[in-house]
């Protein structure tokens, strides 16, 4: 887009007059945030209009990529550089008296996501924007998002995230696209006098759901895609009544109804948790099918060619529903006969696997799920018994095996199951994951499909995670190998020639100093603490889940922290440890470690005799913009998943992008981060696959007497239980007997030992600038076959068989 200084100001003026009848230096900073976020939405809706008429003009097939988060983070900044016009309108700005800077800040980040998969899904609709992949995101417009985190004595505390509370500048209420999806009832099949069964579902509950749009702007180009988030809402009962209304009965259905898309993740550690939790997943298919049906038919294109136009993308399992869900369309609405539907449905459909942890799989019981959505139920038994069918030709007399990888059994639907079967594609992201899937956890299914199988390792867009997040380096990597790799990532590889160059290497230690230096000013606005810029700044940023092993983190700084109080010249590089990460409402043991590293950082941080060498900082409420902040500023990236159990990681990526080291087990995609940066460029730890599979298959590991033999691990553990900790009574017993009574789930104590001497090497290069600085120069020049825009591409052509339009 290209716009001069002079009409943007002349715009900027007239919008605020418009919005707020007010001359723009007597706007609050909230005025200018709205005005110049509704002027950008003008700018962009030109190309919107016309991008969606060029994909319907000239039939091109359209990705619709269905995910249960959409963790976008502030729009605006995004937008303006996707435009093109991020210097033109700062600059404008600064001649006004406004600070563009500021204004940005304004912005709330958008509640629509928890962690990697949603920033993953993100991150897919910036690159199929900026490729130029005709894509479609479709979700939940959740009013409260996750939560917001608050720590509070070193509890985590959630509290509402309301970030709808203002308007939100980027979205379009479109109600005359609004459609009505069911939920209850009774649905049986009933016969008609030609032979024939026909579907009958009766004394349904009815929701409206409602679209906001969001526009996805391509990197300057001509693209603009649509993310299409759904509201629950009441029908309108009064325009379909011709009698007396229950309005007590409405008032009741209102509040069932919104809670749909109230808040993401519903605690499901209850009855009513799930219903809700499959409520919202059948909720946004079900209104994405049937509005993408509905346009397919307006173009007037036959339905049994919908999957030569139309590729619906299930990202992890919570959309598994649209299998059946697009079964019941086409053939309940749309008369068309099952085998052709089904045709159909395979090949519209394919499938990411984000797990290969077993109890992560989704599976909802029969009862539920035959309650709430019955004629969705009644397709599922059908798709099972023609499955079992195969099965059964396939395995004969093997009925455990048939039961093994039915979709319905030992009383329950489950969805991965019908993922494997319902689509034409199953792919892993990493090779690492895809290949335990298609040998461990998915291996019967592998042996039956082997061709739908395949890799899409993760990607992260380099937009936001270097040229928006880091724009000294993004500067830098301009004045010396030129600007391509702005559009071309994987041109960042320019940057390795200058590894040994000592003026790059200052320039490089020079930005992450004073991004150290930026996070060390938030730091002690967030939380009252003094970190010293100049030590290591050691990063573990996450969900928080045991197997994560952020334990063994903390474990570890406790072992430092004994082993500088028993020796007075003991000598180390000092070092801040900088956690942020939320855990589930009702993961109680998450919740614990929480405490536990606060508990820690409370005594570490106040304790003289440390001597500032360890600093321990736990940021409350992670989140993108929390993100881009510590990001740019890390110098070591913990990467310490258990081995086999991380299926990629996202923010591993993000931190080499930024040069950071990363320090990591050989799990998801940290063992394609060590195949593009070398061995020298890296450092590695841990337990191999083989050896972990060999202890699940063979058992053998005894935690106890690693407890017993090591004198450090002991020493630490005990340290949780006698009080040497103050503030975790009970948190330290549990996390105790989680590593010793019930036998250390995720080999924390295991890797322990290997974990110490990693540190110790970290601690080692870190005093060799030349070297480390070269580390840092061969992680970010080795980022760009990490970036989204490489994925996407893999995706579009090997399974969408969609057509990149323009890049």
């Amino acid at each position: 887009m290209i716009i001069t200084k002079e009409q943007f100001k002349k715009d900027f003026e007239k919008k605020m007059l418009k919005l707020y009848a007010q001359e723009v230096e007597n706007a609050t900073i909230q005025m200018q945030y709205f005005t110049l976020g509704y002027l950008i939405k003008e700018y962009i809706s030109e190309g919107w209009a016309k991008t969606t008429t060029r994909y319907t003009k000239y039939g091109e097939k359209q990705v619709y990529y269905f995910s249960i988060e959409f963790l976008l983070g502030r729009l605006l900044a995004s937008n303006l550089l996707n435009l093109g016009i991020r210097n033109t309108v700062q600059e404008a700005l600064n001649e006004m008296g406004l600070n563009l800077k500021s204004i940005e800040d304004v912005e709330v980040d958008p509640g629509l996501g928890n962690g990697g998969l949603g920033r993953l899904a993100a991150c897919f609709m910036d690159s199929m924007a900026s490729s130029g992949i005709p894509g479609n995101g479709n979700g939940i417009r959740y009013k409260y998002g996750l939560f917001q985190q608050k720590i509070v004595d070193g509890y985590q505390v959630e509290l509402p995230e309301n970030w709808l509370r203002d308007d939100n500048v980027w979205e379009i209420r479109k109600s005359d696209k609004a459609v009505k999806v069911r939920f209850y009832g009774d649905a049986w099949m009933k016969p008609t006098d030609d032979g024939k069964l026909v579907p009958i579902h009766t004394d349904y509950q009815e929701v409206l759901a409602v679209p906001y749009d969001t526009a996805l702007v391509g990197y300057e180009n001509k693209t603009v895609n649509t993310l299409r988030l759904w509201n629950a809402e009441v029908p309108n009962y009064a325009d379909e009544s011709k009698g007396e209304l229950n309005f007590h009965k409405v008032l009741l259905n209102k509040r069932e109804i919104e809670s749909i898309s109230e808040v993401l993740y519903p605690d499901d550690s209850n009855h009513e948790g799930r219903v809700l939790r499959l409520k919202q997943e059948y909720f946004f298919v079900s209104a994405g099918l049937q509005s993408i049906v509905t346009q397919h038919k307006e173009a007037g294109r036959p339905l049994a060619e919908l999957h030569n136009y139309v590729a619906v993308h299930i990202n992890d399992t919570h959309p598994a529903v649209a299998i059946p869900e697009l079964m019941r369309i086409l053939m309940d609405e749309e008369g068309m006969e099952w085998n052709e539907a089904w045709h159909v449905t395979q090949n519209t459909m394919s499938y990411t696997n984000h797990t290969i942890m077993s109890e992560a799989l989704e599976k909802w019981p029969v009862e539920l799920f035959k309650d709430l959505l019955p004629r969705i139920y009644l397709i599922i038994e059908e798709i099972d018994r023609r499955f079992r069918e195969i099965l059964t030709a396939k395995f004969g007399e093997q009925q455990d095996q048939v039961e093994k990888m039915a979709i319905i059994s030992g009383g329950f639907v489950k969805m991965a199951h019908l993922c494997i079967h319902g689509t034409h594609s199953i792919n892993g992201v990493a090779k690492l994951h895809t290949e335990l899937l298609k040998s461990q956890e998915l291996k019967d299914f592998y042996m039956l499909y082997p061709y739908k199988f395949n890799n899409k390792t993760n990607g992260i867009t380099h937009r936001r995670w270097l040229m928006l997040a880091n724009p000294e380096l993004s500067t830098l990597l301009d004045d010396t190998i030129g600007t391509s790799w702005r559009r071309n990532p994987q041109d960042l590889k320019l940057f390795k020639k200058y590894k040994r160059d000592p003026e790059a290497q200052r320039k490089v230690e020079t930005i992450k100093q004073h991004n150290k230096e930026k996070l060390a000013e938030y730091i002690k606005e967030k939380n009252d603490i003094i970190v010293d810029p100049n030590s290591i700044f050691d990063v573990h940023v996450k969900r928080l889940h045991a197997y994560k092993r952020q334990l063994l983190n903390a474990l570890h700084i406790l072992h430092q922290y004994h082993e500088i109080l028993e020796n007075p010249n003991f000598d180390m590089v000092p070092r801040t440890y900088i956690f942020a990460a939320k855990a589930a409402p009702g993961y109680y043991y998450a919740k614990e470690v929480i405490k536990f590293i606060n508990a820690l950082a409370q005594q570490i941080n106040n304790d003289p005799r440390v001597k500032g060498l360890i600093k321990v900082v736990f940021l409350e409420n992670y989140g993108v913009t929390l993100a881009e902040k510590i990001i740019p500023a890390s110098e070591v990236s913990e990467q310490i998943s258990t081995t086999t159990k991380e299926a990629s990681g996202t923010s591993n990526m993000k931190f080499m992008m930024n040069g950071a080291i990363t320090l990591a087990t050989l799990d998801g995609a940290n063992v394609e981060i060590l195949e593009e940066v070398g061995d020298p460029n890296i450092v590695i730890f841990g337990m191999t696959e083989k050896e972990i599979l060999s202890y699940y298959r063979n058992g053998g590991y005894r935690s106890r007497e690693i407890y017993e033999s090591d004198i450090r691990v002991k020493r630490v553990l005990d340290s949780l239980v006698n009080g040497y900790i103050k503030g975790i009574p009970v948190e330290g017993v549990d996390i105790f007997k989680s590593l010793i009574d019930y036998n250390d789930e995720f080999f924390v104590l295991k890797d322990f030992d290997s974990y110490v001497d990693a540190q110790k090497k970290i601690d080692s290069l870190y005093q060799d600038r030349f070297t480390w600085n070269k580390m840092s120069i061969e992680n970010i020049s080795s980022s760009g076959v990490f970036s989204a825009d490489v994925t996407v591409m893999q995706y579009a052509s090997g399974i969408w068989d969609t057509r990149i339009i323009e890049r």
